[in-house]
């Protein structure tokens, strides 16, 4: 029997966010290879914790057994208490998606306050685990961690039952990703209305996760002119999404950043031909070959290409069989897991 661990998370894991359903399947995948490990249930508000949810935490670490190794989430492990952190009996593993203070929308002074404090958080990290090679050279390049106390779990994937469903008319482009400022919507939504004159209909699926963000896009779309043809879901359940993969003609994804993007390897898993931004680990996501990128916050480039994936069967076509080829080769839940059970035996006491 395998010594336990803990896995400490803040909120819901069920939520529908590309990075609880990495932590959520994470900590289901230990389990299913025989890793004993506890779920410890935090509160939310991290990273910009309430003084309840900092008590929280003190408390439910302290409660766990001196030396368990600990995974901590990174919403927790980059923003919480440096002092605390070091105090801990426990060979803590942080979970970081990517930098805090990377975040879009914040603040100068917060962000800076954010990457200070992770710089200081990581030089107590028995070991790090991230999603992509681009967040590990990130870690190394500007943080100072070693290489060799990183070890990348790429998020594994559920592969979908393909079925032949017909596409949608008008040819629906497809968005997903939580409605903050960092998902870059405000820029598809400038991007859409410069191409009212071709056939299409969007739909952006995601949770809200920032109001104002929200409140703020519904007003862009009714000063565009696009309430008849762009809808916001907001979170809707895996069968709904599986069916608008499959009416979808193309993915598109106007991104400030991502750690990943684990809704990029979604729509390959799809063959759905992709348009994103060269941002963070999108280039390693997306290849030459299975989509287009463009610079960020560039409406107009984001435009012409969304006409040329419309306009260009052909070109669609290309994009969506590379991108299928790349679906087929993703790692499964089970490849991340092993390489997070590595870890924690890594840092067992010895």
């Amino acid at each position: 029997m395998r010594p336990e661990a803990a896995f400490a998370i803040p909120g819901d894991i069920q939520t529908r966010t590309g990075g609880y359903i990495y932590e959520r399947r994470m900590l289901e995948s230990l389990r299913d290879l025989g890793q004993p490990t506890r779920h410890v249930e935090l509160m939310t508000s991290w990273p910009h914790p309430t003084a309840q949810a900092t008590r929280d935490l003190v408390e439910k670490l302290a409660a766990l057994p001196q030396g368990m190794p600990l995974i901590l989430d990174g919403l927790v492990f980059g923003a919480m208490d440096t002092e605390m952190l070091s105090s801990l009996n426990l060979p803590v593993i942080a979970m970081l998606h990517h930098p805090l203070g990377l975040e879009a929308g914040l603040a100068p002074d917060r962000a800076a306050e954010l990457i200070a404090r992770e710089a200081a958080n990581l030089r107590h990290a028995a070991h790090v685990v991230v999603p992509s090679p681009h967040t590990r050279d990130i870690l190394v390049q500007q943080f100072g961690v070693r290489a060799a106390d990183i070890s990348i779990a790429l998020p594994g994937f559920d592969r979908p039952a393909l079925r032949a469903v017909p596409k949608a008319a008008p040819p629906l482009i497809l968005s997903v990703g939580i409605i903050c400022e960092r998902k870059g919507h405000d820029v598809l939504l400038d991007a859409l209305a410069q191409i009212k004159h071709l056939d299409w209909q969007a739909a952006i699926v995601g949770m809200v996760h920032d109001a104002e963000v929200q409140d703020r896009l519904l007003h862009q779309r009714a000063r565009l002119g696009l309430e008849g043809r762009v809808r916001f879901t907001g979170e809707i359940g895996p069968d709904a999404l599986d069916v608008l993969f499959h009416e979808a003609s193309l993915f598109a994804l106007a991104t400030r950043y991502e750690g990943y993007g684990m809704v990029l390897s979604e729509a390959q898993l799809y063959g759905l031909p992709i348009l994103s931004c060269a941002v963070g680990a999108v280039p390693q996501t997306v290849p030459p070959g299975s989509g287009i990128l463009v610079p960020p916050d560039d409406a107009g480039a984001f435009a012409n290409a969304l006409a040329n994936l419309l306009e260009d069967e052909p070109l669609r076509q290309s994009y969506a069989s590379k991108s299928a080829a790349l679906g087929a080769q993703l790692p499964k839940w089970q490849d991340a897991a092993r390489i997070m059970q590595a870890a924690l035996q890594h840092v067992q006491p010895k």
